[in-house]
């Protein structure tokens, strides 16, 4: 079963980051790594951040543990939904009004044209956040009933949307294209709900929303809910750190940093974050059935899989950096010195490739545990790592001294990840083998 899922994730991850290379080849080729394309990635990255951070991450960290224990899973399922709904919406109506404080915020080193530029683009792309939260309501149902498929696939969407965007939009001016993008990601949400209605629909699940006889207090899963918030934030409060520092570097820095987070991602979504989905739910069930055993033996499974496959990863990475951002985007507006950029980043995010990985299995421990406050410790220190050396390679270093700062990160989450599960238990778990 373990193995059968996480093939299935990867192969859904895999299908999706294809088609978003082949997006962001035509945004290299079409805009290029400048003022357009860094404010229409400063925009999508708000949405996203808050997307990681509340939708994916920390809500279904909380709630498949306690949705699992749950005598009364209609009504408690129904509470969530609502709540946190009308909680998101808020917040995205709230940035529509004061987009220009929020972009100033999240970019400080924009002037205030580019401010101006950035300002509706980013109230746009913020409808993606609600949106995206339904779907990661549904899809954490549909996990629970051990179904990933449909939720591996569907990001698709959202990078067919854009494809289909950057095309219709080439020969415009280029901030044009920037809201043609912005309106293709609103679309791609929209395809990703329909998709999954169906899904739950064929599994007879739409029935766990009922919004009859509602009551809202369901105190410890905010509250669970909230330390896996700020647990899930450190990784993505780091990005949105880098995007904050790299707009006081030369024009073009931001792009740098995201085209070679994009390539890191790749091994970091299609193996660690896709066995950590498949296996989160059955640690999940285990725990709560008391079945310890069972619990660490999937996890020894699932780590020395996950190791192989992200030490190899690196290694092709490493060795071969510059060829793969050459080859994946110099063409058009993307020039060779951009590639140089991009590959030296891409390289020092992959030193951290394989302790940001494992810490992903390890902290399913503490998650299904409903240890989230301990793990939220854990990530702020990691965090607070990260941003010292920031701080302290941002201007010798540029946007390279950014991305090593992030790695530094990352062996940090796993020191302390592992110190918390157990040294010894940590190391009995492999002795035999």
């Amino acid at each position: 079963m373990l193995i059968k899922s996480i093939f299935t994730n990867s192969s859904g991850i895999l299908f999706s980051r294809v088609l978003g290379f082949i997006r962001d080849l035509l945004t290299a080729s079409i805009l290029g790594a400048n003022i357009y394309s860094d404010i229409f990635f400063v925009a999508f990255k708000v949405p996203n951040l808050f997307r990681r951070i509340f939708a994916e991450g920390a809500f279904t960290q909380a709630f498949i543990p306690a949705y699992a224990k749950s005598k009364h899973k209609i009504q408690f399922s129904s509470a969530i939904f609502l709540s946190f709904f009308a909680f998101i919406m808020l917040l995205s109506l709230l940035v529509t009004l004061f987009s220009k404080f929020v972009t100033s915020f999240i970019a400080i080193g924009f002037d205030d044209k580019t401010i101006e530029l950035t300002a509706p683009l980013l109230a746009i792309n913020f409808y993606y956040l609600p949106m995206i939260f339904v779907v990661t309501f549904m899809a954490a149902l549909l996990q629970y009933k051990n179904h990933f498929a449909t939720t591996a696939f569907s990001t698709a969407l959202l990078n067919l949307s854009l494809i289909a965007a950057l095309l219709i939009s080439k020969d415009l001016d280029k901030y044009d294209i920037t809201f043609y993008l912005s309106y293709g990601v609103l679309i791609g949400g929209i395809l990703q709900i329909l998709v999954h209605i169906i899904a739950l629909k064929n599994k007879n699940l739409l029935k766990v929303l009922s919004f009859n006889k509602i009551k809202f207090a369901q105190r410890k899963f905010y509250n669970s809910f909230a330390a896996a918030t700020l647990g899930s934030s450190t990784a993505h409060l780091s990005a949105f750190i880098d995007t904050w520092l790299a707009s006081f570097l030369i024009s073009g820095s931001i792009s740098y940093l995201y085209y070679a987070n994009r390539i890191f991602q790749l091994p970091l979504a299609l193996f660690a974050i896709a066995t950590s989905v498949a296996l989160f739910p059955m640690i999940a069930k285990a725990i709560k059935n008391k079945n310890e055993n069972k619990a660490l033996s999937l996890m020894k499974k699932a780590s020395m899989i996950l190791s192989v496959l992200l030490l190899i990863s690196s290694f092709i990475g490493i060795f071969f950096n510059e060829f793969i951002v050459e080859l994946l985007f110099q063409r058009g507006e993307f020039t060779q010195v951009d590639t140089v950029n991009t590959a030296l980043i891409l390289l020092m995010y992959l030193i951290g490739l394989l302790p940001y990985g494992i810490s992903k299995i390890f902290s399913l421990w503490l998650y299904a545990q409903e240890k989230q406050f301990i793990a939220a410790k854990i990530s702020m220190k990691a965090l607070s790592f990260n941003i010292v050396f920031s701080l302290i390679l941002f201007k010798p270093y540029g946007a390279t001294g950014l991305a090593f700062a992030s790695t530094i990160g990352g062996f940090v989450l796993f020191y302390y990840t592992i110190k918390e599960f157990g040294f010894k238990k940590f190391y009995n778990l492999f002795k035999n083998d």
